[in-house]
């Protein structure tokens, strides 16, 4: 009798665990999905984990498929995040529909998460950065590095890097003019004089386009670069004066080179080019490459800029990197607000714009074997993001189309194997 149930008992268990190895899990991403941002980090930390999962492009939204392992459905109704679950049948009719030719989709697997570095001092500075908040708010784990750590060559132990609101010209983000009596800018002036001195630079402008250059190789040797704010313009301005002083008094102790502009070198740069700089130490611009915010005062609520489509099978990466639930986002200003049209290089390829403004919010380029991806702006949910204003709280904003921009940023590396390194 005992032997008999069991039998049974197995007859009846063994379908049961077959079905739940099979069962697929799908996390829309369109309007539907209660926390875009908490996805990113659910699908991520999936595959941080050894798993792997699907991207959907333009399907609802560039939605996640993963078959049901590593308790993602607990881990996703844990984050609010929105979720189908389906038999594997159904998971593959669904990316037989993806593929077919008759749609602008594809799925693309991701195989190998990113490991990420965000470049940010040490002391406290009195304005958050957005791709911080973003990967602390979806639960994404990443190192803090900063001058010393990358010209020591550690960016080799990292495949995806951010560049904070920073200014590789080494002119302190030009808040020399607003700012150069508070406690938190004379203690970087401070703290970065000493670093340069201790390094052996001759001035902070010198030591920052060390950095800028180490960067630019980083990238070539198959790194993923994405910057936001002054972080994008300040970097290539300090790549194209490699060899030229740039920095007024105010910021090095002696006078810029007056033949400077003169003297730039367009084809070290990443992404910008013919671009002119300021001298004016009083002015807060670095060059002409940045929409100044000063000149461009439009309603908010008419501020908006508009993703690109891109074939999902032959242009996979920018179908990536502008993945959405909308096809136009809200503007929002910073240091770098967006970029000249025409100042943006040809060979780059835009993915966001400000229709009838020549203006450039979103780009993305190769360089060598890496990629560089530049977001103008400072806070995608804070418009008018100031030195001092509180950080803002993504609990308030687990849609952001904004902030979609951003994550799609640290997913993308994830489709791509990882390279033999030599």
């Amino acid at each position: 009798m005992f032997k008999r149930s069991l039998i049974i008992l197995t007859f009846i268990l063994t379908p049961f665990l077959v079905t739940q190895a099979q069962q697929h899990v799908l996390i829309p991403m369109d309007a539907s999905q209660t926390n875009h941002l908490k996805a990113y980090g659910v699908i991520f930390n999936h595959i941080s984990d050894g798993y792997t999962a699907q991207w959907l492009l333009n399907y609802k939204g560039g939605s996640f498929l993963a078959q049901v392992e590593n308790d993602i459905i607990r881990k996703s109704r844990l984050r609010n995040v929105a979720l189908e679950t389906m038999s594997a049948s159904e998971a593959r009719q669904i990316v037989a529909d993806v593929e077919s030719n008759s749609s602008n989709t594809a799925a693309i697997n991701l195989e190998k998460a990113p490991k990420i570095a965000v470049y940010t001092p040490d002391q406290a500075v009195p304005w958050d950065d957005a791709v911080t908040l973003a990967l602390t708010y979806a639960e994404v784990e990443y190192d803090k590095i900063w001058d010393v750590e990358v010209l020591e060559g550690r960016l080799s132990e990292y495949d995806w890097l951010h560049l904070h609101h920073e200014d590789f010209t080494g002119q302190y983000g030009k808040f020399w003019a607003s700012y150069r009596g508070m406690p938190w800018y004379i203690a970087q002036v401070n703290q970065m004089e000493a670093m340069a001195e201790e390094l052996g630079f001759s001035s902070v402008s010198e030591q920052k386009k060390e950095v800028a250059r180490t960067v630019k190789r980083y990238i070539g040797n198959g790194g993923f670069l994405f910057a936001m704010c002054s972080g994008t313009d300040t970097f290539d301005i300090a790549l194209a004066s490699e060899g030229v002083d740039i920095a007024p008094e105010q910021f090095d102790g002696d006078p810029a080179d007056p033949n400077a502009q003169e003297m730039l070198d367009f084809s070290k740069t990443l992404a910008f080019e013919d671009f002119e700089i300021i001298l004016n130490p009083g002015e807060y611009e670095h060059a002409d490459i940045d929409v100044s915010p000063a000149i461009e005062q439009i309603d908010q609520s008419l501020d908006f800029f508009t993703l690109f489509e891109f074939s999902a099978k032959w242009d996979p990466v920018p179908t990536m990197l502008t993945q959405n639930h909308v096809s136009s986002v809200r503007g929002f200003y910073g240091q770098t607000t967006a970029f000249q049209k025409d100042k943006v290089k040809s060979s780059v390829v835009v993915l966001g714009e400000s229709p009838g403004r020549d203006q450039v919010k979103y780009l993305h380029g190769n360089f060598g074997s890496g990629t560089y991806t530049f977001y103008a702006g400072h806070d995608p949910e804070d418009y008018m993001h100031r030195v001092n204003d509180p950080p803002t709280d993504l609990e308030l904003h687990p849609n952001s189309p904004g902030y979609r921009l951003i994550l799609n940023n640290i997913l993308f590396p994830a489709a791509k194997k990882e390279k033999k390194k030599t």
